[in-house]
């Protein structure tokens, strides 16, 4: 059982009106609960018990529960105030059984704190069976080991591949907002600190790279280096593409210059941090690895910061926790929980691709063939597959000259998983020997659509952190499983197929950039994944049996498609004849020579005009269809299931959409609960009777069919469960909408098949020869389905409207190419036979041939037809006999040839025009000099071709002439309408023409012209049909290739017409033979004969038959549009507007509705009729899918072409007989521009079917306007009702020039409902901005319903000499719903501000006379307290604020925003508000208006009583403040700016202030702060004004530079009227208490009394009473007390009790407080990004009501000089390093010392030579001195980075200090023995003896969990410390022990050194303590400087022995030497005198 007790919340913030009614919900997998709500309370408390039960499972340490605060309405959805997620962790993991949560913050939406908190307690009693889970912390499932193996062989801890698709889509929705056009963005990276990096005595260094920049930190020492570094990317890119980028993050070591240097790196999608909430991930931990080696564990620990800033996003403040320098790094490293990084291989299996294009150019070949080489033209390309992910790429080989090769390789690769990146890319090339490779197609396989976390399924999470609420958990087993995908086709799309050898225009398509125009080929892959393991190859061959399985694969089966098509519409200029192509993969393509030729384009046919503004194509009851066979693999159990759940979503769609709409109209709330119901019922219905299909016994199933077919079936349980539940239990109809449009989304996505491997059918449009259009449309709309009638595709069988696009269209759909109707039915052959009930009318098929002759000397025969044959083909190049043709297998002749006169392609120049005029030019030549006589062919026309003479031209029949000829003298003619020229020949006719006559003149002519019109018909005459023309069926041409005509002209010479004959189907196969069709019907063999080797392919399939379809009874309709109005369209004109006007197209008919003027928002109220319109086809599928009625929406220029507003589709409701009672709904249809909404026009129309006699009781005709204009009829429009508009117009603000001269007198004209009103003219601009007279009042007609409300328009007008008026401004409010107001509450606040109320106040003496102060006391404590520690206690850095808090002083406000955002004071503009003014297009044709300029004021709605004998409400606007300028006072506070956009190469910035303020500015460059992007300014300035003409407030920071002109890097605008205006008293803010002294001294002008008095009269209220000497005040009839807001201690600055009291009472008022805002600087280098953030606060004070308080004082805190002394006292265990001469380990040891960051400093001691046991002595004192700034914890070093920097950079660093053990080389680099690093704030406590030190005592810290206790303690505290520490070295990636230290540490203040000084080393003063020299043992010293001890102790100690044997071995040799020299002569001398 889980506990949740919900006790109280506190600070919610207030509503715009009243207080809100707080309830709050709590969340817990799924199941919602809730509290009762507490009615109007700002902290409410509950005090209930929520209890969950658990259902016998047990939480883990990723359980949390949302905690959802919001605001009850009882009518109508509650508003969202704050929500929270509180982790479980602790809970799980069994320690505890009851978790206290208090002051838990609550956040928006966003993520951004809302200030308020809530208190909660939640208890856990575990079910019985679940085992306590203390491992819950760690990364592992609680299981033991992540990766059991599911029974379906998916892997659960390792598949994630997203955390869920709640995730997705979510990330869906925050993408969906970004308009896919290149736009700014701003990527910071902020690198913090590293840990635990490997190696020894580095020097580590972080380059980031982003979007191809990279930037590195500063280089650092240490395995735990601190950087602190902000990085700014600035990019202009399409969002794709940035979602495509990653971040890299590298840790170099600096040291090494080897390739090895790369310590470990990270990888990560930008869009993963762009989906996480408020776009950023903060203050997380990134695991670094080595890139090389996948086996290798972490790497060390890398902290960051990431934001991707869109444009209007505003990037959230970081926050650093006191604790976060022992955070806990494994709860906050950025990876899904539970799932650790594991290596994967993608093994993506790529068999073979067919139909790939041909993309080498054909001369070589052609080369080849001269010299006898036939080879196959197909095959000119060589292709191979490349395959991206992650950064990796890998190709397979190339094979050369094939379309359809077979590559047969593995790809495998190797990735990190889950991996951060999304999409695998494949991408076909064709190799170039020489150029560079080409795309031949691009596909994508997205991983998220191929694997699953399992996680989707049982919970969702939206947006919003809020659950679903009625989701339920079904706790099946999880359905997640690895990437997996086919062997399956995936097909390629790009540019057109058609090769050429020039630059192909559309290549960019084929890189995957855009959608695809065209099918390029498809490719069989197959992807599996596997984890762990390395593949030995990276590029492998496939075995054999793999080959063998996916041959099933490839089974194929024949398909039909048939299309119908009824109508092509909206053509906007005739031109070439049209034809239509519709091709399936490569089948149908015309210009694909592989398949068997197909009836797959339409005829040729000329376009008509439709006596409006379009074109048609007049197929009348001949519709045209093309068949198409095909052959694909059956994957009709993937395609039925998307059908399916597609059929499910989109009735859940239109029903949803229906509800929404009920909630917009405000319908009742029992018809409410109707629709709401219909609509759940309907879908829980629809899932339970439309299952997807049983995959059993499919032949070609994958894996992944299986795992998609549980995780729908899964979700699908889910939803129907989740909206039975939301039937019986929700109570809140409103609040279920997010609820259903998170399913219907959730539909969507479960709808996307990844293994669609049938291609799309692509629709061309053929103009002439050439591709114009295209569309494509997946196959599986079309598709028939035999599973069930609900799996057939959304149009299969259905007429679907069509609009064509151009290819890579730049204008985005600007223009529609062409609108078509087409019926397409796509199935098996096995099934054809299902087509006959789909198909309408009679399908005919015709083999045709056409007779050509040519005109020789006045007779017709076939001798003129040069190289045309006698019979032919419509082109005339391919020869025909009627012998030749036989018809296809299956099908028979039904009839004999017979003329049938092609009647689309001769429709004459007049064809659906009402007027016309005939032309005929006169022609006369002379020569020079001579007299004009008429030339040879005296009438021609415009381009000298003969022509008839005016008498023989004859009137048509249906026409009637208006005029007699005239000649046309508006041209550039003489008097009597010639113009001149001279013939040069060969022409006959002159290539120019002028209007004057000169002598060498020859030859001139002039126009002549007549009018006429068609008739009107007598009534119930029948249309006569046209005359047929030439009795024969022959049509005439002037020349071969010329266009055809029906009647003989004198100038024709050549003739052709056309015989058809009729063919049938053998077997009675109904409409589906169609489908027999194939091949063409026949060839001219006697070509072959003549032995020339014609191309086959070009006769064969030139003659395919043409199939159509006849209706042979058509239906008459009569249509009504009615078009209201239009809102907020785009302004095309210089002067600020448009004049709209709409064509309005429905099938073959348009019409235009009037064109208005200077208008965004047309009202044109109109109907338009069009009475007879023809419909082929049964009424009902017309009345099923009617034709929309398209209205394309045009600004009318006066020069030049009209420009196109947007266009907007809207289907007609149908009536099939006229008396239905269903009346249509004027609804708002969005107007698209571009694939951008650009405006809604209100509109409905009616389809009413005529009965046959044609007698029709239609609708009675609505009332007109004028001519042949109808108003919308009534019961269509809107109720209106008479309302009130009154307008506070209070003045204008930086109107911008126009035309060059600025406005100097405007007024303003105000429009709405179709009245308007025009103020007072401002005199002067320059000295009062204010209207003389500020109200307006219209009474107007308005809509009673909301929708239909017209907006209200304000043109500002300038008046300038001569009578010129243009309008130089305007500004279209479109919601009056904020202005509507109850006019009978009399609102006593007026529109009075509070500081105009006071100066309207008689002014008394109003000195403010403080009281003595008490100096001595104020400098005692500036010690102590200053505006800082204010600062810091409100911030809540109660380390920073000292003992403020203590002395229970003030806090003030931080406001994370600005003061106009906070949502209690209403931006301010209470009084009035500003609206931009804007102009239409720019000069520089940009289509953004431009704003020049503000209106400053206001509006009231109310209704007015319709009876005028009522008298009429009180007006709104009453008594109004004086509108003339006022003298002010103004000081700006800057306190500190944060992330600024660095300017500076080095990635830092040097900011100062810049203030402007009117005319004055303020230039602080001189206290420029270096190197910083996050400056402390602490600066006030102040500056006098005149309100309002310097009302706007500029402040911008500068980046100093020395050399070039200082950069801007962001300003902000602050509106001072409108501070200076509020009622919120938004000046000044209001301090907490009112002292009369210390640093909180009262700084406003008046007393708080007396604010608290004016307050009192501006609300109308009675004055304020005091009594008992001011401690009781009564105001607004409540009564209050001191004592109930005194509960604190009093100090001694406090003021009089009476004023107190008044202060405590004003801050009850909900005005603005002391505080201090957060405004973010823009710059227009990248307008809408946040270039930084800078807190500060703004006091404004009228000069006229005194002097203001003493301002305060916000100098930043100077840092305090300290020093560290350390005395290293002894070593002992140091590595002996060293083996001597004489063989002995020892090292010679020194130790070096450092602060870092104070490297420069570094300090030895002496060296201790010749320990011989790891002991050395030293007593040698280090002294540091540092800047440390007590209250930030932090070192403050100043240094100049490079020698050549100008400044000292400021670094603020956490006091450090690093010992180092090193050995003494003499000749070659001192050897490392081993490190020490102490953190100051946070020492490890010493050993007293070294045998009790070991390295375990540095873990503790190391690891730092915060459970631990804590040992470690501030030396700053403690003062001074001795020891013991242990020295690490790192050897094989092991810590081990280099020696251990004993040192003395002490801290010593600036003051104190002076007292007890001490030196460095034992030098003089040697004292505190005194240092004697170190008793080392007699052995150390250093041999070459003491020669004697080098014999005493190395020498004499090691061979003395070997000394005294020598010596006594001398003494004995000598004594034998001796005695051997002296022998012969003592012998000799015995011999000669032996007895002497």
């Amino acid at each position: 059982m889980l506990r949740v007790v919900v006790e109280a919340a506190r600070g919610l913030h207030k509503k715009t009106i009243g207080t809100p009614d707080p309830i709050a919900t709590v969340i817990f997998k799924g199941e919602k609960k809730k509290t009762k709500s507490i009615d109007s309370e700002l902290n409410p408390v509950w005090n209930e018990v929520l209890e969950f039960d658990l259902k016998g499972t047990g939480l883990d340490s990723s359980s949390y529960i949302d905690v959802i605060v919001k605001d009850y309405e009882t009518i109508g959805k509650n508003k969202f105030i704050g929500s929270s997620k509180i982790s479980l962790r602790d809970l799980a993991s069994g320690q505890v059984t009851s978790l206290p949560s208090k002051n838990v913050d609550l956040v928006t939406e966003s993520g951004q704190k809302t200030g308020a908190t809530i208190d909660l307690m939640i208890g856990y009693d575990p079910p019985a069976n679940a085992a306590p889970n203390p491992q819950a912390g760690d990364a592992t499932d609680a299981g033991g080991g992540g990766d059991e193996t599911l029974p379906d062989g998916g892997q659960r801890g390792s598949a994630g591949v997203s955390s869920s698709s709640g995730q997705k889509l979510s990330r869906a929705q925050s993408r969906r907002r970004l308009v896919n056009k290149p736009q700014d963005f701003q990527i910071r990276v902020r690198v913090i600190e590293a840990r635990q990096l490997s190696g020894n005595n580095i020097k580590p260094v972080v380059k980031v790279n982003v979007c191809e920049e990279t930037h590195r930190t500063r280089i650092k020492r240490g395995n735990n280096p601190f950087f602190d570094e902000i990085f700014f990317y600035n990019v202009h890119m399409l969002p794709s593409d940035l979602f495509d980028k990653h971040f890299s993050f590298r840790v170099y070591n600096s040291y090494s210059l080897r390739a090895d240097s790369l310590m470990g790196e990270f990888k990560l999608d930008v869009s993963y941090v762009y989906d996480e909430p408020a776009h950023c991930v903060m203050r997380k931990w990134l695991l670094l690895n080595d890139p090389h080696d996948s086996s290798s564990g972490a790497k060390g620990y890398l902290k960051v910061s990431l934001f991707v800033v869109g444009a209007g996003d505003e990037p959230p403040v970081e926050k650093s926790d006191s604790c976060d320098d022992q955070d806990d790094i494994e709860s906050n490293l950025l990876l899904p929980a539970g799932l650790t990084l594991r290596w994967a291989t993608l093994s993506l299996k790529v068999f073979r691709a067919e139909d790939v294009p041909q993309m080498d150019d054909a001369f070589i070949q052609t080369m080849k063939e001269i010299f006898g080489g036939g080879e196959n033209k197909k095959n000119l390309v060589d292709p191979f597959l490349e395959a991206r992910f992650a950064g990796k790429k890998l190709c397979t080989r190339v094979i050369e000259h094939s379309a359809n090769p077979e590559w047969n390789q593995v790809l495998h690769l190797q990735v990190k998983f889950p991996s951060m990146c999304e999409r695998v890319k494949m991408t076909v090339f064709d190799w170039d020997r020489l150029t560079g490779n080409d795309a031949i197609g691009t596909t994508y396989l997205n991983l998220s659509k191929i694997a699953s976390s399992g996680g989707e399924i049982e919970e969702e999470h939206p947006g919003n952190g809020e659950m679903p609420s009625y989701e339920v958990n079904t706790g099946q087993s999880e359905v997640g499983f690895l990437p997996v995908f086919g062997p399956c086709y995936v097909n390629l799309y790009g540019s057109p197929r058609e090769f050429s050898g020039l630059p192909d225009p559309y290549q960019d398509l084929n890189y995957g950039k855009g959608e695809g125009v065209a099918y390029r080929g498809r490719v069989l892959v197959e992807l599996s994944t596997k984890l762990e393991g390395k593949a030995d190859k990276t590029v492998d061959g496939i075995n054999s049996d793999d080959i063998l399985v996916v041959q099933k694969y490839q089974r194929r089966r024949k398909y039909s498609l048939c299309a119908v098509f009824h109508s092509a519409s909206m053509l906007q200029e005739p031109g070439e004849p049209i034809q239509f192509e519709v091709s399936i993969g490569n089948y149908g393509n015309t210009l694909d020579t592989t398949c068997k030729p197909l009836a797959s384009t339409t005829q040729y046919s000329y376009a008509v005009f439709d006596g409006n503004h379009y074109y048609y194509l007049p197929w009348v009851n001949t519709k045209p269809v093309v068949v198409v066979l095909s052959c694909w693999e059956d994957i009709a159990h993937r395609l039925d299931s998307v059908n399916i759940i597609l059929y499910i979503s989109h009735r859940l769609q239109s029903n949803l959409e229906l509800f929404k709409l009920s909630i917009l109209a405000k319908v009742s709330d029992n018809e409410l609960v109707d629709v709401w119901l219909k609509l759940l019922t309907q879908l829980v219905e629809d899932i339970e009777s439309f299952p997807t299909p049983e995959l059993e016994g499919r032949s070609n199933l994958t894996s992944l069919d299986i795992q998609i077919k549980k995780m729908r079936d899964s979700a699908l349980t889910n939803i129907k469960d989740g909206a039975r539940c939301m039937r019986e239990e929700a109570t809140e109809i409103r609040d279920t909408l997010p609820d259903l449009e998170s399913w219907a989304a959730k539909l969507k996505l479960l709808a996307e098949e990844p293994q669609n491997s049938m291609p799309d059918v692509i629709i061309w449009m053929l103009r002439g020869e050439k591709r114009v259009a295209y569309s494509r449309i997946p196959a599986h709309q079309v598709l028939h389905s035999a599973y069930s009638e609900q799996a057939c595709g959304q149009d299969c069988g259905k007429i679907r409207t069509v609009f064509l696009q151009y290819p890579m269209d730049k204008n985005e759909g600007l223009k529609v190419p062409v609108q078509i109707r087409v019926n397409m039915w796509l199935g098996l052959s096995a099934h054809q036979k299902k087509f006959n009930s789909y198909s309408e009318g009679t399908f005919s098929v015709f083999a045709e041939l056409y007779e050509n002759q040519a005109q020789v000397f006045g007779n017709w025969g076939t001798t003129g037809l040069v190289g045309r044959h006698n019979f032919s083909d419509v082109t005339g190049k391919l020869k025909l006999k009627q012998q030749y043709f036989m018809p296809p297998r299956g099908w028979e002749w039904e009839a004999e040839w017979f003329v049938d006169p092609e009647r689309a392609h001769s429709t004459e120049a007049d064809a659906g025009h009402s007027e016309f005029m005939d032309e005929v030019y006169q022609n006369e030549t002379r020569f020079p000099g001579g007299e004009w006589k008429g030339a040879s062919e005296p009438f021609t026309d415009v381009n000298g071709e003969k022509s008839h003479n005016p008498g023989e031209f004859e009137c048509p029949p249906g026409w009637m002439w208006e005029d007699e000829w005239t000649v046309d003298d508006n041209r550039a003619v003489d008097d009597e309408g010639w113009e001149y020229g001279v013939t040069i020949p060969p022409q006959d006719m002159p290539q120019s023409w002028v209007p004057a006559e000169k002598v060498y003149h020859v030859h001139r002519r002039r126009r002549l012209y007549r009018p006429r019109k068609r008739a009107a018909l007598p009534e119930g005459a029948a249309v006569e049909r046209e005359d047929q023309g030439d009795p024969e069926g022959w049509e005439f041409a002037s020349l071969i290739g010329w266009k055809f005509h029906r009647k003989e002209r004198l100038s024709d010479t050549f003739r052709r017409r056309r015989y058809r004959r009729k063919m049938a189907p053998e077997e009675r196969l109904g409409a589906s033979a169609i489908f027999q069709l194939e091949g063409a019907l026949g060839i001219d063999t006697d070509e072959k004969e003549k032995g020339s080797k014609a191309d086959a392919t070009k006769l064969f399939g030139a003659n395919t038959p043409t199939v159509s379809c006849s209706f042979d009874k058509s239906h008459m309709y009569h249509l009504r549009v009615y078009v209201y109005q239009a809102q907020n369209l785009a302004s095309m004109d210089k002067d600020s507007f448009s004049d709209p006007y709409a064509h309005v197209s429905f099938l073959h008919v348009s019409k235009t509705t009037e064109k208005l003027r200077a208008t965004l928002n047309p009202t044109w109220d109109q109907t338009l009729i069009f009475s007879d319109v023809e419909i082929f086809g049964d009424p009902k599928t017309v009345a099923q899918r009617p034709p929309d009625v398209v209205l394309e929406f045009y600004d009318n220029d006066q020069v030049g072409k009209d420009e196109m507003l947007g266009r907007s589709v809207c289907a007609p409701l149908v009536k099939l007989n006229p008396g239905m009672d269903q009346t249509p709904k004027l609804l708002w249809y969005p107007i698209i521009q571009k694939g951008q909404k650009a405006g809604e026009a209100l509109l409905a129309a009616e389809l009413i079917l005529k009965d046959e006699s044609g007698e029709l009781d239609l609708p009675l005709f609505p009332p007109k306007k004028s001519e042949n204009l109808y108003m919308v009829p009534h019961g269509i429009r809107p109720m209106v009702q008479l309302t009130a508009v009154e307008i506070l117009a209070w003045g204008l603000r930086n109107m911008k020039p126009y035309q060059l001269a600025s406005v100097s007198s405007p007024s303003l004209v105000v429009e709405c409902g179709g009245q308007r009103v025009e103020s007072a003219v401002i005199k002067n601009m320059k000295k009062g901005p204010n209207f003389p007279s500020s109200v307006l009042f219209i009474k107007v007609l308005l809509p009673k319903e909301e929708m239909y409300i017209p907006p209200i328009v304000l043109k500002v007008i300038d008046h300038r000499p001569f009578g010129r008026k243009p309008v130089v401004g305007q500004c279209t409010i479109t919601t009056l719903e904020q202005f509507k107001c109850d006019p009978y509450i009399i609102t006593a606040e007026g529109a009075m501000s509070s500081k105009m109320a006071m100066m309207a106040s008689p002014s008394k003496h109003l000195s403010i006379n403080m009281e003595e102060t008490r100096p001595l006391l104020e400098t005692q404590e500036k010690e102590t307290v200053d505006w800082w520690s204010k600062f810091y206690a409100s911030t809540g850095d109660h380390q920073k604020c000292g003992p403020y808090l203590k002395k229970g002083y003030d806090t003030l406000k931080v406001y994370e925003c600005e003061l106009e955002d906070v949502p209690e004071f209403e931006g301010l503009t209470d009084f009035c508000t500003t609206f931009k003014l804007q102009r239409g297009k720019n000069e520089s044709g940009d289509e953004d208006p431009t704003v020049v300029g503000e209106f400053k004021g206001s509006f009231k709605v109310y209704p007015l009583p319709d009876d005028p004998g009522v008298a009429p409400p009180p007006r709104q606007f009453r008594e109004l403040p004086e509108s003339g300028p006022q003298e002010c006072l103004v000081r700006i506070y800057v306190v500190r700016a944060i992330d600024l956009q660095p300017k500076d190469n080095n990635g830092r910035c040097d900011p100062y202030v810049k203030m402007s303020l009117g005319k004055n500015t303020i230039d602080d460059q001189d206290n420029y702060l270096p190197n910083t992007t996050g400056p402390v300014f602490g600066r006030m300035f102040e500056m006098t004004c005149f309100l309002p003409q310097d009302k706007d407030l500029k402040i911008s920071v500068y980046d100093y530079d020395f050399l070039t002109r200082d950069d801007k890097v962001g300003e902000t605008v602050i509106d001072l009227e409108n501070r200076f205006l509020s009622r919120y008293n938004s000046y000044c803010g209001l301090p907490q208490t009112y002292c009369i002294s210390g640093i909180n001294k009262w700084r406003d002008q008046q007393k708080p009394s007396q604010i608290l008095e004016s307050l009192a009269r501006l609300k109308g209220l009675s004055k304020p009473k005091t009594e008992d000497n001011g401690t009781s005040l009564s105001f607004n009839g409540k009564e209050y007390t001191l004592a109930e807001f005194e509960n604190r201690e009093i100090h001694e600055h406090l003021g009089p009790a009476r004023e107190r009291l008044c202060l405590y009472v004003l801050r009850k008022q909900g005005l603005v407080p002391e505080h201090v805002e957060t405004r973010t600087l823009y710059s227009s280098f990248q307008p809408n990004i946040s270039q930084g953030q800078l807190q500060m606060w703004v006091d404004v004070f009228p000069k006229s009501i005194g002097v203001p308080g003493p301002p305060f004082d916000i100098a930043p805190r100077k840092a305090k000089n300290y020093f560290l002394r350390a005395v290293i006292w002894n070593t002992t265990d140091v590595t002996l390093d060293e083996t001597s001469i004489t063989g002995e380990e020892m090292s010679d040891v020194y130790v070096k010392g450092w602060m870092p960051g104070m490297e420069e400093n570094k300090q030895k001691t002496d060296v201790h030579y010749r320990s011989l046991d790891g002991d050395g002595n030293f007593n040698w004192r280090f002294v540091f001195d540092f800047e440390y700034l007590p209250a930030e914890q932090l070192c403050l070093v100043s240094k100049k980075e490079q020698f050549w920097s100008l400044d000292k950079t400021e670094f603020r660093i956490p006091p450090k200090f690093i010992v180092q053990i090193w050995d003494n080389d003499k000749f070659s680099l001192d050897d490392y023995l081993g490190t020490l690093e102490l953190d100051l704030r946070n020492l490890v406590p010493p050993a007293k003896t070294p045998e009790k030190c070991s390295l375990e005592m540095m873990d503790d810290v190391e690891i730092g969990t915060p459970d631990k206790p804590v040992q470690a303690k501030s030396l700053f505290a403690q003062q001074s410390v001795r020891g013991w520490w242990p020295c690490s070295i790192e050897q094989d990636g092991m810590k081990v022990l280099g020696g251990k230290v004993e040192m003395t540490l002490e801290i010593v203040g600036e003051a104190d050194s002076d007292e007890r000084p001490a030196g460095k080393g034992r030098d003089d003063p040697n004292m505190n303590p005194k240092l004697d020299p170190p008793n080392r043992p007699e052995t150390s010293f250093f041999w070459f400087t003491n020669p004697c001890k080098t014999m005493k102790f190395i020498v004499w100690r090691r061979f003395r022995w070997l000394f005294i044997g020598l010596v006594f071995l001398t003494i004995v040799g000598l004594f034998f030497a001796i005695m051997l020299y002296s022998l012969p002569n003592y012998i000799s001398m015995k011999i000669v005198k032996p007895f002497q």
